[in-house]
C-alpha cells in the first residue's frame, strides 16, 4: 500500500520493516570472514522482531544470491556490505564528534540502532533515541532481556517524526546552548520533500554553534525512469513473496522533487562535506556495488557530515 501522511506500520510491516532488514543486513556483516563492523545485537533483535524472512537470512539459513533478480541493480545479497560500510561511517562520525569534545547525541528515527548499548562513549555522554513508541519499546525490552546496558546515559524520546519532536527532544534534557552531533540514517527517502527540508530547519534550530550532523541522500533522480524504477522493485520483492514475506519497496518512498541536501544545509550555515557509497566500500576494502543506468543504486548514495557555524 503507498504511505500517506498519516500512515502506521511496525518493525515487521511497510516502512518499519526496513529497519528489520537493516539490522539483519549488519548481523551477517558482523560474521564475515574480516568484518567491518562488529553489532553483537543485531541477529537477537532481527529475530525477536519474528519476520522469518529476515532471521532466516540473518542466520544464514537463506542465501540472498538464491533470491534476487538477476537484472535488477538492486539486490539483497549487496546490503550486508553496503550497511556495514554505512555503520562504520555513523559509528566514527560520532566517535569524531566525541573526539572534538561534543557531549550529547541525537539518533533520528533510530529503529533497531544499538549505538548505545555498543559503541565506547565518553563518561559523560549523553545519547538521545527518538522514535515511536512501540519501537523505542520493544527495543528496550528486547536488549534488557538480553542483558545489554547502555554505554551511555540513554534518554529515548518516544515519539513519531511527524509530531513535535523538537519539544519532546527538549523536554528530555536536549541543551540547545550546547553542540550536539545528530545523525539520520536511512531516513530522508521514507519522508516527503517538505518533511526533509522540515526536519533540517528542525534540527539546525536546536543546534549550537560547533554542533555536527551526518546524514545520507540520493542524488537527484530527475533522470530517472520512475515507472521502470518502481518495476524493478517490484521484481525484486516478488522473489521475497514467494518465501513468504510479502512487502513491497516501491510503495515505500515519497515522489517529488527534492531540495540538494548539500546545497541546503549551506543555506542555513552548515559547512558540508559528502562522500558517495562507493567510496566508502572503496574505503573499507569491501567489494564494490555495481551501478546502472535505470535508476539509483545503493553505491549512488550520498553520505554528508556537516558542521554547523552560527
Amino acid at each position: 500500500m503507498p504511505r500517506t501522511d498519516n500512515d502506521t506500520w511496525n518493525l515487521a510491516t511497510s516502512v518499519g520493516a526496513t529497519a528489520t532488514m537493516v539490522a539483519a543486513a549488519r548481523a551477517i556483516a558482523t560474521k564475515a570472514d574480516h568484518p567491518v563492523i562488529q553489532d553483537p545485537f543485531a541477529e537477537p533483535l532481527v529475530r525477536a522482531v519474528g519476520v522469518d524472512f529476515f532471521t532466516r537470512w540473518a542466520g544464514g539459513e537463506l542465501a540472498a544470491a538464491d533470491i534476487d533478480d538477476d537484472e535488477s541493480t538492486w539486490k539483497l545479497s549487496h546490503m550486508p556490505d553496503a550497511m556495514a560500510a554505512r555503520t562504520r561511517f555513523f559509528d566514527s562520525f560520532f566517535q569524531e564528534s566525541a573526539r572534538a569534545g561534543i557531549r550529547q547525541a541525537v539518533i533520528l528515527a533510530s529503529g533497531l540502532d544499538a549505538r548505545a548499548y555498543r559503541m565506547e562513549w565518553p563518561a559523560d555522554m549523553t545519547v538521545f533515541e527518538l522514535d515511536q513508541p512501540q519501537v523505542i519499546e520493544f527495543k528496550a525490552t528486547t536488549l534488557a532481556g538480553l542483558g545489554a546496558t547502555p554505554q551511555a546515559e540513554l534518554r529515548t524520546v518516544a515519539i513519531d517524526l511527524r509530531q513535535d519532536w523538537p519539544t519532546a527532544l527538549l523536554d528530555a534534557g536536549l541543551d540547545r546552548s550546547r553542540p550536539t552531533a545528530w545523525i539520520a540514517e536511512g531516513l530522508f527517502g521514507y519522508l516527503p520533500p517538505a518533511a526533509q527540508d522540515r526536519l533540517l530547519d528542525d534540527i539546525t534550530a536546536l543546534s549550537a554553534d560547533g554542533s555536527r550532523l551526518a546524514c545520507e541522500a540520493v542524488p537527484n533522480m530527475s533522470q530517472v525512469d520512475h515507472e521502470r524504477a518502481r518495476e524493478m522493485m517490484r521484481r525484486v520483492t516478488a522473489k521475497w513473496r514467494d518465501h513468504g514475506f510479502d512487502f513491497e519497496f516501491s510503495d515505500l518512498g515519497f515522489e517529488g522533487e527534492r531540495s540538494d541536501v548539500a546545497a541546503y544545509l549551506e543555506d542555513l550555515g552548515w559547512r558540508t562535506a559528502g562522500a558517495p557509497m562507493s567510496q566508502l566500500l572503496a574505503d573499507n576494502g569491501l567489494a564494490a556495488i555495481p551501478q546502472g543506468n535505470d535508476s539509483v543504486s545503493l553505491a549512488d548514495t550520498v553520505y554528508y557530515s556537516a558542521t554547523l557555524s552560527k
